[in-house]
């Protein structure tokens, strides 16, 4: 993808900006982008496209951040038109091409865009097959398709390619669509999609990614690698003290740098300059006469003592069955533990950079945010401008699992470049980005169970008491979403939620419930949260699963046979057998404490469900008896996404998904004082080290071809730190209820 480009070509016919682009796909002779086609949810040319050469496109408002789901949208497609996948690209993400169809998140990639692909590119296939029919005299039904080509039957000689048939031009036909799942856009063709019984290429084979010889090669064009002339950089100034606002701004304390001016409006300070060496110059000798204020935090040291004394600002009951206090009336005898769980910072492998050209009558925008759709409607909404005069180029940023900083130093260039008029590109610092990023919300939980005479449970009761995991909403649509929104005023829409367990415990009687408070404080806060990989799940399933594993100690029972005894849905049975029996689990009754020398060694196991993929982990772990250092030697998963579409890639998947969150178990906390985070980079913010990665991940894939797939991005994450603190107990007998679980509190525990 070609980004040195003019500022001459993003101006083209009556007012309209567009951003001239060479993207994957298009072909010599190809249709020019901006006259591709009226993006409509209706047509089918929205979706599919087939070049002159007979290679088809497909045109996907979602993107791929890494993970190679882009590969899984190209079989489904090549599946659905009977072509090689060689023959099939994609285009993904780019706001004047493609149709929003929800951005990356919720592990909806698959689940949904692959679905609506797949749907697009059924119909394309019915009404090529069509055309070829009227083409070559022979009825449809006699028609077969092999790598694009369509022959009779009966005599292979007459044969047509896509290409011949509408290479170039556009489908006219129309399809239905309706929005599931927030604005994750699903289409329905009068085609019927393939059996998977018939599948060649879904399930059956493992196309590699196309984008890592390049990455490999050092020819990648990341976010951050964007410049196109007369761009300024800029910087935005945060304050010592979290809630404060400048008073004032001496301008002179620059003037030495050659070029530097500085930016103000209402709360939101920042500089320009030519360079971006002057820009962080700028950045820091600035004057600022800040306001004086509380300081607003506990301190990390005491958040959950404010969590729990914090009044409830909304309680939801996530899920409830029977009489729950008729049957703790009853209980012979009753059982309960309490969790905790740290905020958590996103701490992408570098901050982010954001690029926008914003002029009065239309604007650019670069970014490696998930859901560049909404950074443009977010930047249009800050300019005042309509959603079609605001274009946004996506491209590959630092990596993130939700609303990382990518959305705010977007909004921050575009509030630069208004006030210059020129394009400003953002990039922020280390420890702007880990200090400021949206954070996964810190959370208490409290589980208790009712037991009869036998130590059978006849009521589970479980509440969290929480943050809420979106102050700042789960896209940048909106300037309210944004670290510069908040500064210039704009009215916050936080969304007050936080949401339950998902398994399939079958106790007689239970109430799941979220308590969820206030914010530490509401606006512009570098403890604003906002959605992180599978928002919610890791905190709420560390509280279940090691509250499970507790309970079948405590009524004498293996915590495998126990679940197999409680769990009620047959595929969450299925993994928790699959994991357990791969993993050769020995059954017990209480904690092994098996040593060799100074190295106690365990295993424990956890499972859950999230959003229909069933997942079990076994964790085998190594625990220093001196040192307390933790290390999960091995990883046993059992994984159920419904249909899988390429084996290799989801192993992959899976792999990075058990990394990540093993390094949030172990090591991740966000760490504050009373003004501000001090978690700011890697010695304040540590993640998993390579030499601490586990040496073996055995993944077993449990393929539902039936049933739709339902993605692979974070269902693994949720069970990974009860699962390890599972293992720590059986290894040294030591009960961990308080992430992460470091080598600090094993010791302590240990005493």
């Amino acid at each position: 993808m070609n980004m040195q480009t003019s500022r001459r070509h993003f101006l083209s016919g009556a007012g309209a900006l567009v951003v001239g682009v060479a993207l994957p796909g298009l072909k010599a002779g190809a249709a020019p982008l901006a006259t591709r086609l009226p993006m409509k949810p209706e047509n089918l040319a929205t979706y599919i496209s087939i070049n002159a050469d007979g290679t088809a496109v497909g045109w996907i408002g979602k993107i791929d951040m890494g993970q190679g789901t882009d590969i899984g949208w190209i079989q489904m497609i090549a599946e659905e038109l009977d072509m090689a996948v060689e023959k099939v690209s994609v285009v993904q993400g780019h706001t004047n091409v493609t149709f929003n169809m929800g951005g990356a998140s919720g592990s909806t990639g698959i689940w949904k865009g692959g679905a609506a692909m797949r749907a697009a590119a059924a119909e394309a296939r019915r009404v090529l097959v069509d055309m070829a029919a009227e083409k070559l005299g022979v009825p449809a039904d006699q028609l077969t398709v092999d790598n694009g080509l369509v022959a009779a039957r009966s005599d292979p000689s007459k044969k047509i390619g896509y290409g011949e048939l509408i290479g170039g031009r556009h489908f006219s036909e129309t399809l239905e669509w309706n929005k599931v799942i927030g604005s994750d856009l699903m289409v329905n063709g009068k085609a019927k999609p393939k059996s998977p019984a018939d599948y060649k290429i879904v399930g059956k084979t493992s196309p590699r990614r196309r984008d890592v010889a390049e990455k490999v090669m050092g020819e990648h064009v990341y976010m951050a690698d964007v410049k196109i002339p007369g761009m300024l950089h800029g910087r935005v100034i945060r304050p010592p003290v979290a809630g404060a606002v400048p008073v004032s701004v001496d301008e002179a304390s620059i003037a030495h740098i050659s070029g530097a001016r500085s930016v103000r409006e209402k709360d939101f300070i920042g500089v320009v300059a030519p360079n971006e060496w002057q820009a962080v110059k700028a950045s820091r000798q600035l004057k600022v006469v800040w306001s004086d204020v509380k300081p607003p935090f506990p301190g990390s040291d005491k958040i959950y003592d404010h969590i729990r004394a914090a009044p409830t600002l909304k309680r939801d009951v996530d899920k409830q069955k029977g009489n729950i206090d008729e049957a703790f009336a009853k209980a012979a005898k009753t059982f309960e533990a309490v969790y905790e769980w740290p905020f958590q910072s996103h701490a992408s492998m570098a901050p982010a950079s954001g690029l926008v050209d914003a002029r009065p009558d239309g604007a650019a925008v670069w970014s490696g945010s998930q859901k560049p759709h909404y950074a443009r409607d977010g930047v249009a909404k800050l300019l005042g401008l309509p959603e079609d005069k605001v274009v946004c180029v996506s491209l590959t940023g630092p990596g993130s699992y939700g609303r990382n900083d990518s959305g705010d130093v977007v909004m921050d260039a575009a509030v630069l470049s208004r006030a210059v008029g020129k394009p400003v590109r953002v990039q922020s610092m280390r420890h702007e980005g880990t200090g400021w990023d949206p954070k996964a919300p810190a959370s208490v939980h409290i589980s208790r169970v009712a037991l009869d005479a036998d130590n059978k449970v006849t009521a589970w009761y479980f509440e969290s008491k929480v943050f809420s995991k979106r102050d700042a909403f789960n896209n940048e649509s909106d300037p309210a979403f944004t670290l510069a929104g908040q500064l210039l005023g704009a009215p916050l829409k936080p969304t007050i939620i936080f949401g339950g367990p998902d398994e399939s415990y079958g106790f007689p009687n239970y109430l799941k419930i979220s308590n969820i408070i206030s914010p530490l404080l509401d606006r512009a806060s570098p403890l604003r949260t906002a959605h992180m990989r599978d928002p919610g799940g890791p905190q709420v399933h560390f509280a279940v699963e090691s509250f499970m594993d507790e309970l079948a100690y405590h009524v004498g029972e293996d915590p495998v046979e126990f679940r197999l005894k409680n769990v009620e849905n047959p595929r969450d049975l299925a993994v928790i057998k699959a994991a357990a029996g791969k993993a050769g689990w020995q059954p017990r009754q209480g904690a092994r404490k098996q040593a060799r020398g100074d190295v106690f060694v365990g295993q424990g196991i956890s499972y859950a469900s999230r959003a229909g993929t069933r997942v079990a982990m076994v964790a085998e772990v190594e625990v220093n008896r001196v040192t307390g250092k933790i290390w999960v030697r091995k990883w046993t998963v059992a994984h159920d996404c419904g249909q899988i579409v390429n084996p290799g890639l989801l192993r992959l998947t899976i792999e990075g998904n058990v990394v990540q969150s093993t390094s949030r178990a172990l090591l991740e906390e966000v760490k504050f004082d009373d003004k501000m985070v001090t978690s700011i980079d890697w010695n304040t913010y540590p993640i998993l080290d390579m030499k601490d990665a586990p040496e073996t991940v055995d993944i077993v894939l449990i393929d539902h071809p039936e049933i739709a797939p339902t993605g692979a991005g974070e269902g693994s994450t949720r069970p990974t730190a009860a699962a390890i603190a599972n293992a720590i107990f059986d290894a040294t007998g030591v009960r961990l209820r308080r992430a992460p679980l470091t080598p600090e509190r094993v010791r302590a525990g240990m005493v």
